[in-house]
């Protein structure tokens, strides 16, 4: 094969070739001639487009809390720092206190002293009249008491009335223009809200820390007669005391009263009188200067499993009685050791707790319903409310 004719096998290859492709472009996609490179064609065996979905604008990244100055801003100012000064005698040295040195030089060198004790604490202002809540504890004894606010003004407080079975005391301040803080629900909380602290730890100062509710309607702690407390890990330190538990939304809560520690320092668990149980105290206090609460004389513990199946009862509703004070109202009422009580008035009882509770709500000289069990037998009786005594010997209703 000559040059000449491998050059003209070439070209022939080439047109051929050219021809073919636009055969196949004219008959068979004849939307390639139109240059519409966004139309294609979607068969049902292929997989359907991906699209990524459009970025979210900056500020939906600020959604969730970022700060909570604005609750912190509208509570802090009611709560106040709470001063308090106890004069208190001692011997000059404690060896003069021992038995055996009185037995032998009686009172010749008995030598006293008085020391001022202070001590620091927290409260709320939950009135603009000048009433502060705080802890009975916090105030307990002392001689003198002072509160200052966090705007700097400071104020002699005097007692309205404090209730030791619950650890709640009202204090009266005589100011102007007074910051009062909002009442919340402490009934709605739930397990995971956000909870914030204020206080005076320590004494250094108004402090906030911030946690969750880690628990609810917690009792049988020993620290109350009516524990119902709600549980937090929000940094609660001696000095928080009194102070205020607010929500996410700057409302009170609760009344900061204890924490459990081995180093007398926060550990993450503290407790709060919920401000339900606070807000009935405190309207009794102020209205009649004490707590009035109805009172059974009986006391009452929680069916267990095997008290259940001790008992044959065919199931753990109602609380059983442990106890009854003789000549009190349950005992008249023919309440006896060993029935379970299943209802008070109206409301069924479920555990010991509620049904304490219940008792104390009452009031003294009106007459109650209590259903109960006796032997595998249902009973119903009336029974007369007294008052509680300030010092009851039983240790529940």
């Amino acid at each position: 094969m000559t040059f000449g004719k491998f050059i003209r096998f070439i070209l022939q290859t080439v047109i051929i070739g050219l021809a073919a492709a636009f055969l196949y472009i004219l008959i068979i996609q004849p939307e390639l001639m139109h240059g519409n490179s966004s139309v294609v064609e979607i068969r049902e065996s292929s997989p359907p487009p991906v699209t990524p979905a459009p970025a979210p604008p900056a500020s939906s990244y600020r959604a969730g809390p970022v700060s909570y100055s604005a609750a912190v801003d509208q509570a802090a100012p009611a709560v106040v720092n709470v001063h308090t000064a106890k004069r208190v005698t001692r011997a000059v040295h404690p060896l003069l206190d021992d038995p055996v040195f009185k037995h032998f030089f009686g009172d010749r060198f008995m030598h006293k002293r008085q020391e001022i004790q202070t001590s620091l604490g927290s409260g709320v202002i939950v009135s603009d009249r000048g009433y502060v809540l705080t802890n009975n504890h916090v105030i307990q004894g002392a001689d003198e008491i002072k509160v200052l606010l966090a705007d700097g003004r400071h104020a002699d407080a005097s007692v309205v009335g404090a209730d030791v079975e619950t650890d709640l005391a009202v204090l009266h301040i005589e100011l102007d223009n007074l910051p009062t803080l909002v009442i919340g629900d402490s009934n709605s909380l739930r397990v995971g809200d956000v909870t914030l602290a204020i206080g005076n730890p320590f004494g250094v100062g108004q402090t906030v820390t911030f946690g969750i509710i880690s628990a609810i309607g917690r009792d049988h702690l020993g620290i109350n007669t009516y524990e119902d407390f709600i549980q937090t890990d929000a940094a609660i330190n001696p000095g928080n005391s009194g102070g205020a538990l607010i929500n996410a939304h700057g409302e009170l809560i609760g009344i900061n009263s204890a924490i459990y520690s081995r180093s007398g320092g926060s550990q993450g668990i503290g407790f709060s009188i919920p401000v339900s149980l606070a807000k009935g105290v405190m309207k009794q206090i102020i209205e009649h200067g004490s707590v009035v609460r109805g009172w059974l004389g009986l006391e009452a513990q929680d069916l267990t499993p095997a008290l259940v199946e001790s008992f044959g009862l065919e199931n753990d509703q109602g609380v059983l009685i442990a106890g009854v004070l003789r000549d009190g109202p349950a005992d008249k009422a023919g309440i006896l050791p060993g029935d379970v009580l299943t209802s008070i008035g109206d409301i069924q009882v479920n555990d010991a707790t509620q049904a304490m509770r219940i008792i104390s709500e009452l009031q003294p000289d009106t007459m109650v319903q209590l259903g109960g069990a006796r032997d595998g037998k249902q009973f119903s009786t009336r029974a007369q409310i007294n008052q509680r005594p300030l010092s009851s010997p039983l240790p529940d209703g």
